[in-house]
């Protein structure tokens, strides 16, 4: 068993997967919000889209953070240039660039078209880098903490127990802290239209 293998490294996969899980599906709801958008013109759906992107890009970073202490533990440094360690590092820079379009366009309606746009184009390259990229070129991270080549858990009931349970808090976490932002995000708008 690879925890077994690992020690109390193994640990942090209960921080480090969820948080990949939570960054994919917040890049998702910014894909979706982005796409309502372009269909209805509604600034609401460019806000939620934002909202998701923003808490997206703080999960992928606590991802990036959480893998590179695994990497130090079991691999000696905390960077090695690894396919998943590039690939998420080539999404912070997709998301990067997300906000970096944002903060260049001032006129909100083109802002909000260019980012919805860019947005989409964006999430196209979540699953690819995510889950493609990292099993077709060899790496040093772990294949089989979860699930071996038969599709069978290689964890004990106790540890599956913690990491579903883990998995479900961490997006219920994620959905209250979206839920927040949303709800400062409006407050935010009715400040500044009654400042106009």
């Amino acid at each position: 068993m690879p925890q077994q293998q690992i020690g109390e490294a193994s640990r942090i996969f209960y921080y480090h997967i969820p948080q990949a899980w939570i960054c994919v599906i917040a890049f998702a709801m910014s894909m979706i919000y982005s796409i309502r958008y372009l269909k209805s013109k509604d600034l609401v759906e460019d806000d939620k889209a934002v909202v998701a992107a923003k808490l997206g890009f703080v999960f992928c970073i606590l991802a990036t953070i959480t893998g590179s202490i695994f990497a130090k533990v079991t691999w000696g440094s905390f960077w090695n240039w690894d396919p998943r360690e590039t690939s998420i590092f080539i999404l912070l820079l997709i998301y990067g660039a997300y906000f970096a379009l944002r903060g260049a366009v001032e006129v909100e309606e083109k802002k909000a078209s260019l980012a919805a746009v860019y947005s989409i184009f964006a999430f196209i390259t979540v699953p690819f880098l995510i889950f493609v990229v990292p099993r077709i070129v060899p790496s040093l991270h772990p294949e089989d903490s979860i699930v071996d080549q038969n599709l069978e858990f290689t964890m004990g009931p106790v540890v599956r127990t913690i990491f579903f349970s883990s998995l479900a808090l961490f997006t219920v976490v994620y959905f209250w802290m979206y839920s927040l932002a949303r709800r400062v995000q409006i407050l935010e708008r009715k400040q500044l239209e009654l400042e106009d």
